[in-house]
């Protein structure tokens, strides 16, 4: 086994809920194997509240969220990615910015739960949490160290195929 640190993007357009939700799971699951960072194309400035609620809620980390563009991670300083997943099917049609290093990208499209108003809105956060942490556990669980990058290619577009996927492209 490699003792490499991957680097994780999360993209969707405002980098407000599904994007962060799934920066904190990687950071928090991947247990020091990977460095996640979520960005949007358009960021709302600030994190979803209720993104905010449901995390502090469940014991993760929340200091320094923040809705930041993917411009923040264009230049020469910016941590040069293993792997980007887009999590909204806007930001997954949008033309992003060239990667340096080519990362390895998939589309893991998840309803936006910002968009639901009043009661439910709560429940389509924590369904948007469980929808993604699935699609992060299967990513773990992949032999990153072993496998061609064809065949991990088709396995993280195979894990955006699970339960709770939404359209896109990839």
């Amino acid at each position: 086994m490699t003792d490499k640190i991957y680097n994780v993007l999360f993209l969707c357009t405002g980098n407000s809920a599904r994007s962060i939700l799934g920066e904190v799971l990687m950071n928090h699951d991947g247990q020091g194997r990977f460095r996640a960072y979520s960005a949007g194309s358009q960021p709302k400035g600030e994190v979803h509240p209720e993104a905010l609620r449901l995390l502090s809620g469940l014991g993760f980390e929340t200091e320094g969220l923040s809705s930041k563009s993917w411009d923040a991670f264009t230049g020469p300083d910016a941590p040069q990615f293993d792997f980007i997943f887009t999590v909204c099917d806007n930001a997954a049609g949008e033309t992003c910015p060239v990667w340096i290093g080519h990362p390895m990208t998939a589309h893991w499209g998840i309803e936006d739960p910002a968009a639901i108003e009043g009661q439910g809105q709560a429940e389509a956060f924590r369904q948007a949490l469980r929808f993604l942490r699935k699609r992060i556990e299967l990513f773990l669980s992949l032999p990153l160290d072993s496998i061609d990058r064809m065949a991990t290619e088709r396995a993280l577009k195979e894990i955006g195929q699970t339960e709770g996927a939404t359209g896109g492209a990839a």
